[in-house]
């Protein structure tokens, strides 16, 4: 998609359509008279994500003037900014707009807001459908150029929409790799699509095989991919930057289930489809990854992808089942569908051991973090306050609501087993805290951050702001967490 960034004369841009905010109360002052019947109507009210098109109007060159409902001006966040323009962009996308236009105005102005905009029109641009015979292959239902008006074009601000495109575009790589059905996106496949990603910009990438990890002892690993004919693997991605600042070390780490039957305790087969999303926090690794290779932050960045399909073969682990994990602990297998926390519990060693100082890692963990968040946040573990503070700002700049959860170690005693060193589920009660706790056994005093995004990876349904499918989720935070370190 072509970007340009220009100034205030927002009435001066020759475009197809051009988005204009209308805040609640607050009605855009040089259409008064012309929106004067709507508003009296109550056809236009500002109300968050009413969406108003009209046709040429006087005084602006652009064709058509969307006007996009605010909300209240004093809740408008970069969150609020990034859905508004989504929805504009994909109900524009709709009536074949090639050349559309945004124009924010100052308070909204920030490279945050910037940033946000552009990335909502990129994503919105994304559809699911690329195995359908009729999917938009060539782009021709796709918005071709944004233009962004702000009150002042300055280098801090290029600088942000680049960005936002940047992470935009890798928003939709991750995407499209997380719609894979599981026949095609095997843990081997999802290696592969890292390797590529890797090559094009310019990063090292290194694949563990079984026999490697065998060696290395990673049987928490092995013992959920045991269970399929598929062989699991590790995936190492590699960004230094010329000139580092500090010996700072940060690992992203996502949980790649290719899919996830539950094994030997197996899911209901109402839903199970949807498993093949249990990789998405793998695939959000490996879109950052290629956003940071092209925004070059200043530390260095270790994408760590632990890759396994769960099946219920002859092989596969049993309830009763101990492993021996990398770290030397014993873990005994209550539960089989737990697995994700098994395959983290060795990335988050070996990290350790590459010599990673920080660790954030991603995983559609568990659906008890659904019942407490539901669909709109994801939730965030830490033993670590500074770091946390770093995470959350970065959500915050990014746009993508995270909310703080308990990892107390009374959630430690959940976990307690006679025959091992702990067991890998903790019972229902605080289930998505307990996850929490079991992976924080192999953090030790690592600063750590872990991010359950069960409820928010994935949209059952299609949105107003986005297609049916993956969301990208945490990308933007992974990403801003980098650019912004201190």
């Amino acid at each position: 998609m072509k970007l340009k960034l220009v100034g205030p004369d927002h009435a001066g841009i020759e475009c197809d359509a051009l988005i204009l905010l209308e805040f609640e109360g607050t009605p855009r002052p040089e259409l008064a008279s012309a929106l004067a019947p709507f508003r009296e109507s109550g056809e236009i009210t500002g109300k968050f994500i009413e969406m108003t098109l009209l046709h040429s109007l006087p005084g602006h060159k652009a064709r058509r003037i969307l006007l996009a409902g605010a909300g209240k001006q004093d809740k408008f966040e970069v969150s609020s900014l990034w859905k508004l323009a989504a929805v504009a962009a994909r109900l524009l996308k709709g009536k074949g707009v090639k050349v559309a236009a945004i124009a924010l105005e100052a308070g909204f102005d920030s490279p945050d807001h910037v940033s946000a905009a552009v990335k909502a029109v990129i994503e919105a641009g994304w559809e699911p459908d690329q195995l359908k015979t009729n999917a938009d292959k060539d782009g021709s239902r796709q918005i071709d150029e944004l233009i962004v008006s702000v009150p002042a074009v300055t280098k801090s601000l290029e600088a942000a929409a680049q960005a936002g495109e940047i992470i935009g575009e890798a928003s939709n790589l991750s995407r499209n790799i997380s719609v894979e059905p599981p026949n095609k996106l095997t843990p081997m496949a999802l290696a592969a699509h890292a390797q590529a990603m890797a090559k094009a910009n310019g990063l090292s990438c290194e694949v563990l095989d079984q026999d490697r990890m065998r060696q290395l002892g990673m049987g928490a690993l092995l013992g959920v991919a045991q269970g399929s004919a598929e062989p699991g693997a590790m995936v190492i991605i590699e960004y230094k930057p010329a000139k580092p600042a500090g010996d700072v070390r940060l690992a992203l780490i996502g949980k790649g289930v290719t899919f996830d039957t539950g094994g030997i305790s197996i899911k209901p087969s109402e839903g199970m489809e949807k498993m093949k999303y249990d990789m998405c926090g793998a695939a959000a690794v490996i879109g950052a990854m290629q956003a940071i290779a092209r925004l070059k932050p200043s530390i260095a960045v270790t994408g760590i992808i632990p890759t396994v399909e769960n099946m219920p073969g002859s092989k596969a682990q049993r309830p009763g089942d101990i492993v021996t994990s990398l770290s030397g602990k014993t873990i005994e297998i209550l539960n089989t569908d737990a697995e994700g926390r098994l395959i983290l519990a060795d990335a988050i060693t070996y990290a350790k051991q590459l010599g990673c100082t920080h660790l954030v890692d991603a995983a559609t963990l568990t659906g008890a973090i659904v019942v407490a968040l539901g669909n709109n946040q994801s939730g965030v573990f830490t033993n670590n306050d500074e770091l946390l503070g770093q995470w959350m700002s970065a959500a915050k700049s990014s746009g993508e609501k995270m909310w703080h959860m308990p990892a107390d170690d009374e959630f430690r005693e959940l976990l307690k087993t006679v025959y091992a060193d702990i067991g890998n589920v903790g019972g229902r009660a605080g289930g998505a805290s307990s996850a929490a706790v079991f992976i924080k056994e192999f953090v030790g005093d690592t600063p750590w951050i872990h991010v359950d995004i069960a409820g928010t990876a994935w949209l059952d349904d299609a949105k107003p702001y986005m297609a049916k499918g993956p969301t990208g989720i945490p990308i933007g935070t992974f990403v801003k967490l980098a650019q912004n370190w201190k």
